[in-house]
């Protein structure tokens, strides 16, 4: 249920929210969002719900879909989808990364305790989508045929 997208047919772009959450549009209505790590290129940046000012910051659905509706490319970053009604200790949070985190490239291992999706931005040519719900991993690989499973891609650092 942890996948990698190198080709991009379907997008425009490396991680180009608008189209790689669409095959889980529905299920991401009933997330939050933990955003860390971020470096994004955007025609319409003013209009994001993004502070740079933390080193993580949490949006709701809404403001993913925001997002989402803007053409915005991410270059590197981490997002958590999380259960929008459950509470995150903060003081627990170890902030996710994607530059140098040698951890992204394993199965499983999502960086936030409880996401039931994680999206990884790697440099504009790898999006990395990690999911715990077998329904909506399989309803991303249905509509992202190329995608490779994680653990059968090899990575040469």
């Amino acid at each position: 249920m942890n996948w990698i997208i190198k080709n991009i047919s379907k997008l425009e772009y490396h991680t180009n929210l608008s189209v790689l959450l669409k095959p889980i549009e529905k299920d991401i209505q009933n997330l939050k969002w933990l955003i860390s790590d971020l470096e994004f290129s955007s025609w319409n940046a003013e209009n994001l719900p993004i502070n740079h000012e933390e080193d993580y910051f949490i949006i709701s659905s809404q403001e993913m879909k925001t997002i989402c509706e803007t053409k915005t490319q991410i270059v590197w970053g981490a997002f958590s989808g999380i259960d929008k009604n459950l509470e995150l200790d903060t003081e627990k949070i170890k902030t996710p990364y994607a530059e140098g985190n040698a951890e992204i490239w394993k199965n499983g291992n999502l960086q936030i305790e409880n996401s039931k999706v994680e999206i990884i931005a790697w440099d504009s040519s790898y999006t990395i989508v990690k999911f715990t719900e077998k329904g909506m991993s399989d309803r991303f690989k249905a509509y992202f045929d190329e995608a490779i499973e994680l653990e059968k891609y090899k990575w040469k650092k």
